[in-house]
């Protein structure tokens, strides 16, 4: 397949819904947040889906079950294998816990320390890798291949694309329809899913992708019309730290996303910060990346009905307090 045909297997709305039913009694409803603070500051009116509060801390778990669910008596007998800075380690780790079958998983070798332990305590037999040497999705394969499990990569899967757009599904649920949605973006599992959900029962809604500004490979992709391909970004978004959309993903982006954007390191911090002290929530980096751009752009929402995916909040604490420090 080249970068520029489509998947065949691409998935629709029908499917975010079947994820949903399937997540039902498995995954949190997350709340959905406000403040009058921030409403004021972009002189909008500003709902944060918390995706923070979500089960393993992040909006990977939703994809990850979905997947897993799915398998048959067989695969969950062989089990599963994936790879992941972080957050979908953990979502693999857990859902496998849950469904009763064995996980490896590879994660690079400066992976946020909480989150290898907490894959670790999950259950998940980890395998690590440096992340500006080695080819962690040759070494899934490899794994696969040696132990006839099956392979679940992060983002560009019809599966995982179905779950996570389970937490846009949910937020337009909870708050109404939308006028924009701003959803951080990596791999682009959580974009591609919001944008069936979006355009499914917000139809107006305008979403935009946010990745972090030393990385972006989603943005220039979508300019050029085919997927570009980077070196690991050195940014502290570290669960956006890809080098690349998926043939799925990119698809389905390409055809409903509205643009992709960029934020600073700074501006993250800046976000980040914001949360804690205004409205006592804990959000990693990349968690912060929709939020950090819808105030970048307050002078075009005006008057608007605004989503935010806050799509994680696993960050060691030693390094929650030397970013937001000062």
């Amino acid at each position: 397949m080249t970068e520029h045909s489509t998947p065949p297997d691409l998935p629709t709305y029908d499917d975010v819904a079947a994820a949903s039913a399937r997540l039902e009694g498995q995954a949190h409803r997350t709340p959905v947040m406000t403040s009058r603070t921030l409403d004021e500051e972009l002189g909008a009116s500003v709902f944060l889906k918390c995706e923070n509060l979500q089960r393993m801390g992040a909006f990977k778990f939703r994809g990850a079950f979905n997947a897993l669910a799915k398998f048959s008596p067989a695969q969950r007998r062989a089990g599963v294998v994936a790879f992941s800075s972080g957050n979908h380690a953990q979502a693999i780790a857990l859902a496998a816990r849950i469904l009763g079958m064995p996980a490896t998983i590879v994660m690079p070798e400066d992976a946020p320390a909480a989150k290898v332990a907490a894959t670790r305590g999950y259950g998940g037999q980890v395998v690590l890798y440096d992340r500006y040497r080695d080819d962690r999705e040759q070494i899934g394969r490899d794994i696969s291949a040696r132990q006839g499990c099956t392979l679940i990569p992060p983002y560009d899967h019809p599966d995982v694309i179905a779950g996570q757009g389970t937490a846009a599904k949910e937020l337009i649920e909870q708050a109404g329809e939308l006028d924009a949605l701003f959803v951080p973006l990596g791999g682009g599992g959580l974009l591609s899913g919001s944008c069936l959900a979006a355009k499914a029962l917000s139809p107006r809604c305008r979403v935009f992708g946010v990745e972090p500004e030393a990385g972006n490979d989603g943005q220039r992709s979508l300019r050029e019309g085919r997927i570009v391909h980077i070196d690991t970004p050195h940014t502290i978004a570290d669960g956006a730290q890809t080098q690349h959309l998926g043939q799925h993903t990119f698809a389905i982006i390409r055809r409903d996303a509205a643009d992709v954007l960029t934020a600073t390191d700074a501006q993250l911090v800046d976000a980040m910060r914001f949360l804690f002290t205004r409205m006592k929530l804990v959000a990693e980096p990349t968690g912060c990346l929709g939020l950090a751009a819808a105030r970048a752009m307050k002078d075009t929402l005006r008057g608007l009905r605004v989503g935010v995916v806050l799509s994680g909040g696993n960050v060691d604490l030693a390094r929650f307090a030397g970013l937001t420090a000062g």
